[in-house]
């Protein structure tokens, strides 16, 4: 029996993410504004296969030409006959609709292989039954062969993603090690960014960097990223205003160039367009998958805004400027002006990339966050769906909890986001020494809070938070996010703004609290203990936050293993509602003003030796967490997956074509997604993944 977490569950959630109506209240115009942009994120976030794993694209190929030829429906009577049970064939589809729901063979939250929950040779007795092998035997036969044993192989590196032996990459070849990557950094950091205009050939050719040789080329997803701009082009015809039209124009640049500055420009326009009724963004984004922590994925989302929930958002951002001065960290310590984003409420219609999140805080470039400004998003379709809990599987809590837990989880959560992107990811200045020498705050006058010493470290030049923090930054940020929306929901006067009042905002205070430590326990299930690492930024955020509040301790927080009523080992979760607004803010207080405080003055060693206590996870001390691990991974439940409409052209409107809530209504909307240029994507996919391979051995 291969260990459960390394395949998905035959009776896994899977959703349909509901934005028809939505869709249907937009103009003509924005409809096919919202059609072309969904066509560039859906063709970019192809890039993904080819940023997880060396397999990930052959297998989607490999997916493709079955389903295309015959749905999952017709193939289920080729299975029966090939030999498969009705559970292995499910199994089958539940592993393709996995593939394409993660953009490849690693769960995009946790970063954990999943392999198909049959026998290899019942697989391999499907495939060659099938009507695409039958029409091209040999092609498929060497398509098979090129994945067949990566995609089952559960060798213990290849059952995580990570850097040199601890895990497959391809951001990295497979023989660079953390010194490496090390290198790499202080190689890129010491080329100033590309221009934006001509075709940025002076960062190309070969470079000798202490004593090593770099070899700089471009061109990568090439055949992927002219779909995308040829895709913004044409959307850009159908934009609202000047700012969306420069915004594509900049992204089309930076796609067709490879211009990290143009998409920068771009980003500088995407702020100023407040308030639009399609919203979207588009690029390599999150930093989250790369081991060493500053490469980003690619991810497109397109959007429409939910007017209603919009409305409180707006309200939360006009009270910023009073509630930021409540959090722990001297004003110093805060931008000089708080720069008032756009905070909506979206209703999604595509997100491509690995995976859904339930709020956005975007642009990553904090140098422009900084003094420019940030949007935050709340993708409120997403969250209907995701935190939608059965009683019967809700784990770890008391009985008395569950009931308050299920009525709360969601409108708690609304509160928690909304908070955790704008005044979490929103907040907070880096202090910083520019290539001129000129300073962001004054030296002479700022003390550091920790130490009652001046301030004695600080960014330089073109250093940036992902680059000093690089492997602990989106896990240390995520975790002083959820910090400042913890302790920030103890306040009435935003309780109020979501429309909470007396009993019922209390009860959402203590709901979120208590969603808070469940996490954190959770969390265990994203820890790898061969390695010591954690797969998720944000589940090790959320466990750091249980061991300060375990640490805190006055009962605030109980944790304690006990046996289930099936016999086998449980535990139990407990939170002291009379003790949040004393012990628990004390105690989030003082660990969020050190956060901050590191984070502010580029203090790495302080940093890392902070996280990394919080973060281990060890058999020794009060609590069992290697232990407790075990229970978590016996009892998890697999994470929902979601199905997404299509949009295609109709004579001159759009279409919004839906599929049900299940394994095969996600597959049809990848197999119908890519249907006009099949055969020659697919043939693109192979030949990019070909020509990445020697980097793999």
């Amino acid at each position: 029996m291969v260990d459960s977490q390394y395949y998905l569950p035959n009776d896994i959630g899977v959703s349909a993410l509901d934005c028809g109506e939505a869709f249907r209240l937009l103009s003509p115009q924005e409809q096919m504004y919202a059609h072309y942009l969904s066509r560039a994120a859906w063709y970019g976030g192809l890039a993904v296969l080819l940023q997880t794993s060396p397999e990930s694209a052959n297998i989607f190929v490999l997916l493709q030409r079955l389903f295309r030829k015959q749905t999952p429906a017709q193939l289920e009577q080729v299975a029966t006959a090939a030999g498969l049970s009705a559970e292995e064939y499910q199994a089958f589809l539940v592993y393709a609709a996995g593939l394409y729901a993660n953009m490849g063979n690693y769960k995009s939250f946790g970063d954990t292989k999943f392999i198909p929950n049959l026998p290899k040779d019942k697989l391999k007795a499907l495939v060659k039954a099938s009507q695409a092998f039958q029409e091209q035997p040999t092609e498929m036969e060497a398509l098979w062969d090129s994945c067949s044993c990566l995609l089952y192989s559960l060798e213990d590196r290849q059952k995580q993603l990570g850097l040199g032996d601890k895990g497959i990459t391809t951001y990295f070849s497979g023989n660079c090690c953390l010194e490496d990557a090390e290198l790499a950094q202080k190689f890129l950091d010491s080329k100033v960014n590309c221009a934006v205009d001509g075709e940025c050939e002076s960062c190309c050719g070969s470079f000798n960097f202490e004593d090593k040789e770099f070899t700089v080329k471009r061109g990568d997803y090439a055949k992927l990223m002219e779909k995308v701009s040829s895709n913004l082009q044409q959307a850009q015809a159908y934009a609202a205003n000047e700012n969306q039209r420069k915004m594509l124009e900049e992204y089309t640049r930076s796609f067709t160039f490879g211009s990290v500055e143009a998409h920068k420009e771009g980003s500088r326009y995407w702020i100023k367009d407040k308030g639009p009724i399609v919203e979207s963004y588009i690029g390599f984004i999150e930093s989250y998958r790369d081991p060493f922590g500053s490469r980003g994925e690619f991810e497109g989302f397109v959007a429409v805004v939910n007017k209603a929930m919009s409305e409180r958002f707006a309200k939360l951002v006009s009270s910023a400027e009073v509630l930021l001065p409540e959090l722990p960290w001297p004003k110093e310590f805060e931008k000089d002006t708080f720069l008032k984003p756009d905070f909506t409420s979206l209703d999604v219609l595509t997100f491509a990339g690995s995976g859904i999140p339930a709020g956005i805080n975007i642009p990553n470039y904090d140098d422009i966050r900084q003094s420019e400004g940030f949007k935050n998003v709340s993708l409120g379709n997403v969250l209907a769906v995701a935190y939608a809990t059965q009683k019967e599987k809700l784990t770890f809590l008391e009985e008395e909890d569950k009931d308050l837990f299920i009525k709360w989880k969601g409108p708690s959560f609304e509160v928690q986001v909304g908070l955790h992107e704008l005044l979490g990811h929103g907040s907070g200045k880096l202090f910083v020494q520019d290539d001129k020498g000129k300073f962001n705050f004054d030296q002479s006058k700022v003390t550091n809070p920790e130490t009652g010493e001046p301030v004695s470290s600080w960014y330089r030049g073109s250093e940036t938070w992902d680059s000093k923090f690089s492997t602990i930054a989106s896990s240390y940020e995520e975790c002083r996010a959820e910090c400042v929306g913890l302790y920030l929901c103890l306040n009435k006067q935003v309780l109020s703004i979501f429309g909470h009042e007396g009993q019922d905002a209390e009860d959402v205070v203590y709901v979120n609290w208590l969603s808070m430590v469940r996490a954190g326990l959770l969390g265990l299930e994203f820890y790898t203990p061969e390695s010591k690492s954690w797969r998720q930024a944000h589940m090790q955020a959320r466990f750091v936050i249980l061991r300060v509040l375990l640490e805190a301790g006055e009962g605030l927080v109980g944790l304690e293993e006990v046996a289930g009523q099936d016999g086998k080992p449980d535990a139990r979760i407990t939170l002291d509602r009379s003790k949040i607004h004393t012990v628990g803010k004390d105690a989030i207080h003082r660990f969020l003003c050190k956060l901050q405080v590191l984070k502010s003055t580029a203090d790495v060693e302080g940093g890392r030796a902070l996280y990394d206590g919080y973060s281990t996870v060890s058999d020794s001390g009060a609590h069992n967490f290697l232990r407790l691990r075990e229970t978590i991974l016996l009892r998890k439940e697999a994470r929902k997956m979601f199905v997404q409409a299509n949009t295609k052209v109709n004579g001159d409107s759009i279409e919004l074509v839906e599929y049900e809530g299940s394994a095969a209504g996600l597959i049809r909307s990848f197999t119908e997604r890519f249907q006009d240029d099949a055969e020659q994507l697919e043939a693109d996919l192979l030949e990019m993944s070909k020509r990445d391979a020697p980097c793999w051995c």
